[in-house]
């Protein structure tokens, strides 16, 4: 399997699942900071409506833009990036601008790309940079 030729829905697909798995994360350790222990049941709620922010199509739509225009993402990376944007989808955005879902299929594609390149350190990179832009619009 050659993340290069995968079709950009398939990338943003499991871009998706992997950028969800860090957002939990995140915002799981977030939460637990300062204390031992934490009653999952009583917090799920509270940590679904945090989690909330970092994947909304919006939120994911801006960070993308931020990095674009901010030189952070490399050629390559900016290459995937316009080819997901570009992509003619099926689907239509039920809650979400247009163009914000077309740059947050882009970014979750990003994802899904590094993902499976096996490139850990940049997809991080990535992931950890677009939580700073998001929690700085919650500010």
């Amino acid at each position: 399997m050659n993340p290069k030729t995968i079709n950009t829905t398939a990338l943003a697909y499991i871009g998706d699942a992997v950028y969800e798995v860090y957002v939990r994360e995140h915002v799981l350790m977030n939460s637990c900071r300062g204390t031992e222990s934490v009653s999952f049941g009583a917090h799920v709620d509270a940590l679904h409506k945090r989690a909330v922010s970092y994947v909304r199509a919006d939120g994911q739509a801006t960070a993308l833009k931020t990095m674009m225009n901010s030189g952070f993402l490399s050629e390559e990376e900016m290459g995937i990036v316009k080819r997901a944007r570009n992509h003619k989808s099926a689907s239509k955005p039920k809650n979400a601008d247009a163009m914000d879902y077309k740059y947050a299929t882009a970014f979750e594609a990003l994802i899904g790309y590094l993902y499976l390149e096996g490139v850990r350190e940049r997809l991080e990179e990535i992931i950890f940079k677009a939580f700073e832009i998001a929690e700085g619009l919650q500010r």
